[in-house]
């Protein structure tokens, strides 16, 4: 019974148009959800300067759902004196008052001509009536999904369509580094890729990263992971204690080992091309490409090994070892034994 009653709740939430945030196209209702409050900004901005291009006598008003007035929806989208477009931008849908409910769901049996309402929803099952309604079709409405970016694959593709969308050209290994060193923070990430297009004239590498965010702890992890993985122990122990001088954390360290020995321990053993096994497994080709090269040299019995001094040392560094560097160290050494 449960599952049956599923299908038409899937099929009431797809009765409209789901656009990624970089799509967001304008309609009498555009629903902006989802918990990535930075692409859902950039959604509404871009929105905005849609609407503003087709007229630039565009007037912007702005609700707060949280503390709606009775009557203030019907009052800001009627017809002004010179019938100017209208945008009206609704924040936190997610924590909106029953009059708000009550009365957007009124307004969509006929929306006002010439407004553009968006209505932001941050997640949670507040308004989920009139949720519910806006994606059943009422309103004329369209949905702009901005789910958090979490697998690297996506985050990946995100600094990869900054780039592409100034026309700008990026090494993959560019990519790399850039998405390591601001994997926690995807507005940072934009932040970041934005100012390598406003500085550097050129192709952007690698060595352009590193020259302006070298000092970022990801960064230094990698290379630290990188050199012991490939069997680098004097490189990887050399490259480790400059980044503990330089007052970096033990713990992202460890979290960029993690990162590279599970990819490896996905990729151990399989058949395919970079593609095809990225699709399967969730990964980014380039990151499926680097772990097959990391995996040169690695045994299955190693690998596991590594694995498990890993999870000693991530233990060690968060309080249950008095020395955090020594634990590195030890690990270090294991890592580039490759597990022996």
């Amino acid at each position: 019974m449960a599952a049956r009653s599923a299908a038409p709740a899937r099929a009431r939430a797809s009765a409209i148009p789901q656009l990624s945030w970089n799509s967001a196209r304008p309609a009498p209702v555009v629903l902006v959800s989802g918990t990535e409050t930075f692409l859902a900004e950039r959604a509404i901005r871009d929105l905005r300067d849609t609407l503003k291009a087709e007229d630039p006598s565009l007037e912007v008003v702005d609700i707060a759902a949280d503390a709606y007035a009775p009557g203030e929806l019907l009052t800001l989208a009627s017809p002004s004196l010179f019938a100017e477009p209208r945008l009206i931008r609704v924040s936190a849908v997610e924590k909106c008052t029953d009059a708000f409910i009550a009365e957007t769901l009124a307004y969509l049996d006929a929306p006002a001509d010439d407004t553009t309402l968006v209505l932001r929803h941050g997640g949670g099952v507040r308004g989920k009536k009139l949720l519910y309604a806006i994606r059943a079709g009422a309103g004329g409405g369209v949905e702009v999904v901005c789910a958090e970016i979490k697998r690297d694959a996506d985050k990946y593709d995100f600094a990869a369509a900054e780039f592409r969308s100034e026309g700008r050209r990026v090494s993959t290994g560019a990519l790399r580094a850039l998405v390591a060193a601001f994997s926690d923070d995807i507005a940072e990430l934009s932040a970041a890729c934005r100012q390598l297009m406003s500085d550097a004239a050129a192709e952007i590498t690698e060595t352009t990263v590193e020259r302006y965010y070298g000092g970022r702890v990801e960064v230094n992890a990698f290379k630290v992971a990188d050199a012991a993985i490939a069997g680098r122990y004097g490189e990887a122990l050399v490259t480790l204690r400059h980044a503990i001088s330089s007052g970096e954390d033990p713990v992202p360290i460890v979290a960029a080992f993690a990162s590279k020995l599970r990819t490896m321990a996905k990729l151990f053993g399989s058949r395919g091309g970079s593609a095809q096994l990225a699709s399967r497994l969730g990964l980014a080709p380039w990151q499926v490409e680097r772990a097959q090269r990391d995996l040169a040299g690695w045994t299955e019995s190693g690998l596991a090994q590594a694995i498990s001094t890993l999870a000693e040392t991530d233990a060690a560094v968060k309080g249950a070892e008095r020395d955090p560097v020594f634990a590195l160290e030890r690990m270090i050494g294991v890592v580039a034994g490759r597990g022996r």
